[in-house]
C-alpha cells in the first residue's frame, strides 16, 4: 500500500532524533548554501563508499564471512577463493545484479569521495582521515546505473556491508553525504522493508542563496530535485520536516509531470509544481 503524504509514523525514533539535530542546524544557519549549478551539468554517479579508520579495512575473507550469513547479497566472483592471491576486490550479487567492491586489504584503499553533508557522525568527524571501500554497479549495469532498482539495491548492499565491524561511516556519492554506519544501515534497511525513505543520507537538504530550501541527491531516484521557494521556508525547521516527507512521497511515486495541491499537517495548502525541463519540482504556497 502506498504511503500518504502525512504518513510520518513510519519514521523510526532514531531517524526523528537525527532529523531533530538537522532542524537545529537549520535554525542556526549551520548548513551549506546550495550552489546555482544546473542539474544537467552534474555528473550523477551511482556509487557508495564505506569509510574505515586507517589500517582497519576488511579483507575478502571478512566479506565472505558476512555473505555466508546474509540474505541480502552473495559473492559471485572472488579471485582469492580456493587459496588464490588477494586482489583487493570482489564481485557481489544482489537481486540478480552484480556490484563491484574494491579497496579491500591488502591492496590500496579506494579514494575517499568529496562530501559536503554529514549525518549522525561524531563531532569533528573527518572523512578525509579515513580509508575507503568503493561499491558501484558492475560493468553490465553501466548504462542503467541510475535506474531505480539498481540504485535501491546498491543502497541495500551498502547497508548490509555497513555491518562489517570496523565501518565508521557510509558516503553516498550522489548526495555528497556521509552518514554514521549504524544509522545508515538501520535507516536504509527500514526503507527496504517498507519504511520511510532516508532523506538524510541518500539525499540532503540545503538552504539556497535566496532563502529557499533544495534537495541534493533526489535526482538519482526520480530525475528531479525538490526546491521549496522562500515563501514556504519562513520557518526553516518546519519546512525541512515537510521537505523530508515530500522526499519520501516523491521517491515512492516518481517524477512529477503536473502541478497539484496538497495539505500539510498544519492545515496549510501548498502546491507541488514541475519547472519546465529543469529537473526541478517547486513547492509554492497556496494556488500559485
Amino acid at each position: 500500500m502506498a504511503k500518504t503524504f502525512t504518513d510520518w509514523a513510519n519514521v523510526g525514533l532514531d531517524q526523528r532524533h537525527l532529523y531533530g539535530q538537522y532542524f537545529v542546524n537549520c535554525t542556526k544557519g549551520l548548513l551549506p548554501i546550495a550552489s546555482a549549478e544546473r542539474l544537467e551539468d552534474k555528473a550523477i554517479r551511482s556509487a557508495v563508499s564505506l569509510l574505515f579508520a586507517p589500517g582497519e579495512r576488511p579483507c575478502a575473507g571478512q566479506v565472505r564471512a558476512l555473505a555466508k550469513n546474509s540474505d541480502r547479497f552473495a559473492i559471485s566472483l572472488d579471485p582469492s577463493a580456493d587459496g588464490g592471491e588477494e586482489e583487493g576486490w570482489l564481485e557481489l550479487l544482489a537481486n540478480g545484479m552484480t556490484f563491484d567492491l574494491v579497496g579491500l586489504e591488502p591492496k590500496p584503499p579506494a579514494d575517499v569521495p568529496a562530501s559536503v553533508h554529514t549525518f549522525g557522525a561524531a563531532a569533528g568527524f573527518d572523512p578525509a582521515a579515513h580509508e575507503a571501500l568503493l561499491i558501484q554497479p558492475g560493468p553490465h549495469l553501466a548504462a542503467g546505473g541510475a535506474m531505480f532498482p539498481v540504485v535501491r539495491t546498491l543502497a541495500m548492499v551498502a547497508a548490509a556491508l555497513a555491518q562489517l565491524g570496523n565501518a565508521r561511516a557510509v558516503a553516498w556519492h550522489p548526495a555528497r553525504a556521509v552518514t554514521n554506519a549504524d544509522y545508515f544501515r538501520r535507516s536504509v534497511m527500514s526503507w527496504i522493508e517498507g519504511g520511510a525513505f532516508p532523506g538524510l543520507g541518500l539525499a540532503a537538504l540545503v538552504p539556497t542563496e535566496n532563502g529557499g530550501l533544495k534537495s541534493e541527491g533526489l535526482f538519482l531516484f526520480t530525475g528531479q530535485e525538490l526546491l521549496m521557494t522562500p515563501e514556504v521556508v519562513s520557518d526553516r525547521a518546519e519546512a525541512s520536516k515537510i521537505a523530508l516527507r515530500l522526499l519520501d512521497w516523491l521517491v515512492e511515486n516518481g517524477a512529477i509531470t503536473q502541478s497539484f495541491a496538497f495539505t500539510v499537517p498544519s492545515g496549510e495548502t501548498l502546491r507541488l509544481e514541475p519547472a519546465d525541463n529543469s529537473g526541478i519540482v517547486e513547492v509554492w504556497r497556496g494556488s500559485h
